[in-house]
């Protein structure tokens, strides 16, 4: 039986990756770093001490970090100030459901706390949950199972009674991992077929896990 739902953020909940996208493209053309913006590709599910030591790899052992991040921020706050920032399809209806059946919810983001929790807020969202964990509050990354592992602890759920809700490779393989049922609603990334096997399954928008609830429960939910 599933009795406890735990989502990602970025990409799942909202459709923010393309506006992370948009602000490092900008970004990196102010500091005189072009292409930025494709390196999303490459970090989805990572959090900040692992997307350092990929930009030091990917781009060079001078990339200056911290300034990137700072206008970074400002740019994707500039964005979503003046075009909102969307949530993806399905969310509402399903945290509603969440809420009806009795299942317990949780958000396990690789995104920083502050930023998670104003983002949770705005949308007018955060109180549909139980518990959080954010990259700030582990010490491994996903793909490691760390951030689900601790997501199940703070809401007193089983890792194999909890249906773990992903977009990214990284964050897949971190819920496979922990044990977990994960399912992969794609946004900036397609899965291959060694991705799919670790997966329950791959659907199109949150407004089919319902249905996938049912019929891993037998029909019934709570």
């Amino acid at each position: 039986m599933i009795d406890a739902l735990i989502f990602d953020m970025d990409g799942l909940l909202f459709d923010s990756e393309r506006i992370v996208q948009r602000s490092w493209e900008d970004c990196g053309n102010v500091l005189g770093i072009p292409r930025m913006g494709s390196h999303i590709y490459h970090t989805l599910g990572m959090n900040a001490v692992s997307r350092k030591e990929y930009f030091s790899q990917a781009v060079g052992a001078d990339f200056p970090h911290e300034e990137f991040a700072a206008l970074t921020r400002v740019r994707f706050r500039k964005i979503t100030d003046e075009e909102g920032l969307p949530m993806k399809p399905g969310v509402k209806e399903l945290l509603l459901y969440a809420r009806a059946h009795g299942l317990k919810t949780a958000v396990a983001t690789s995104s920083r706390g502050e930023y998670a929790l104003r983002n949770l807020t705005d949308a007018g969202i955060k109180g549909y949950f139980d518990g959080f964990v954010f990259g700030d509050m582990v010490s491994r990354a996903k793909p490691d199972p760390e951030i689900y592992l601790s997501a199940c602890m703070a809401i007193g759920a089983d890792a194999g009674r909890c249906m773990a809700l992903e977009d990214s490779p990284n964050g897949i393989r971190s819920a496979h991992a922990a044990g977990m049922v994960p399912v992969m609603v794609p946004d900036l990334v397609r899965p291959d077929e060694a991705l799919t096997r670790l997966t329950y399954k791959v659907v199109e928008t949150l407004h089919e896990v319902p249905a996938l609830l049912e019929a891993f429960n037998g029909g019934l939910v709570n």
